[in-house]
């Protein structure tokens, strides 16, 4: 029997962590770690004190044909990001990293290559986390480095 690397441990973690989340259409779960400790956990589901859309038993953004990635403001849902981000402190999450995955409700199957959104990058960016793990459709994972996406965001459109 072998061991699971670090990355396999946590990205395992939040798989577990997914299958608490309330969206009719994907699960999402994310881990945030930092020196080897879990400072916080989220998944994808409505605000706290509001109708799930479990509990609604239908999802507004698939009734109106939404594709993934777009109208998220339509969502019921804050995104697992998000909500592991809320319930830290910065000062924690400094030099973090997020470990994410999701999974398709129709499939049952992850989603391949997932990536946060850009608002939760921007969300990543602003707790002061470092790097974000994700899983690879195949094997491994992709490792990245945050000061990428704040690179990006310094870059004005022409």
């Amino acid at each position: 029997m072998s061991r699971p690397s670090k990355s396999e441990y946590y990205i395992g973690i939040a798989r577990a962590v997914s299958e608490r989340s309330t969206c009719l259409r994907r699960k999402f779960g994310a881990v945030i770690v930092k020196n080897e400790q879990i400072i916080s956990t989220g998944y994808n589901g409505a605000p706290r004190k509001t109708l799930n859309c479990i509990d609604l038993g239908y999802c507004a953004r698939k009734q109106l044909r939404i594709p993934a990635g777009q109208n998220y403001e339509l969502c019921r849902a804050v995104h697992a990001e998000m909500n592991a981000v809320i319930h830290a402190s910065r000062l924690e999450m400094t030099g973090a990293d997020l470990y994410l995955t999701g999974f398709d409700i129709e499939t049952g199957k992850p989603i391949p290559e997932p990536e946060p959104c850009m608002l939760c990058r921007r969300v990543i960016i602003n707790a002061g986390i470092a790097r974000v793990i994700l899983p690879r459709e195949s094997e491994g994972f992709n490792y990245i480095d945050v000061d990428e996406w704040i690179i990006q965001e310094r870059v004005v459109p022409a």
